[in-house]
């Protein structure tokens, strides 16, 4: 089964996927090579050449890897406590968000009406910096009047989430239109 982008576990799938691509690509690039050096006697040929070529999709597969290879999925019992207790919210996993000065992975995030709430482990990340820039994004887009918090303690962050949970149970709102969206633009915002 494929894990799409915003689902539990994308990260760690993505690698894998990108690592096979990336073998695939370069061991097609070599076969290509030897295939012309065997077939012409020397190095000097065309095939040298479309390998040469095939050298920059195959780089570009595993800049991709490089990339991604810090940063890991959400724990899947994390996410299933997550899951449990977010059950009328719109939640987001394994992000890596990226604006021109910072790369901050973000866990998870859950989406209720007006709030987006979000949990981000990384010392790295500066979850103030990180909550600015989404709400930027979402205020660029057209998307105003948004709440915006991130927290660095997963205590804080899946007690609010519970909280956006019962207030979403009682309220029953019908804005899962508008939740979407910003889960779409979150995620294209993300890697």
């Amino acid at each position: 089964m494929k894990i799409v982008k915003g689902e539990a576990g994308y990260l760690r799938s993505q690698k894998k996927i990108e690592i096979i691509k990336a073998a695939v690509s370069f061991g097609l690039v070599f076969a290509i090579l030897i295939t012309g050096i065997v077939t012409t006697g020397n190095r000097l040929n065309w095939m040298t050449i479309i390998a040469v070529l095939g050298c920059l999709p195959a780089s570009k597969v595993l800049v991709g890897v490089i990339t991604r290879m810090p940063y890991k999925s959400i724990d899947k019992k994390m996410a299933d406590e997550i899951a449990g207790k977010t059950t009328y919210l719109t939640t987001v996993y394994d992000m890596i968000i990226t604006s021109r000065e910072k790369i901050m992975p973000v866990e998870c995030m859950v989406i209720s009406d007006h709030t987006v709430c979000g949990y981000a482990s990384s010392k790295k990340v500066d979850v103030q910096y990180a909550a600015d820039y989404i709400k930027q994004m979402l205020n660029q887009n057209k998307i105003d009047h948004v709440t915006v918090k991130l927290f660095d303690g997963y205590t804080k962050f899946i007690t609010r989430a519970e909280g956006m949970n019962n207030m979403a149970a009682i309220d029953e709102p019908e804005s899962k239109e508008r939740e979407e969206l910003i889960r779409q633009l979150i995620l294209s915002i993300s890697m």
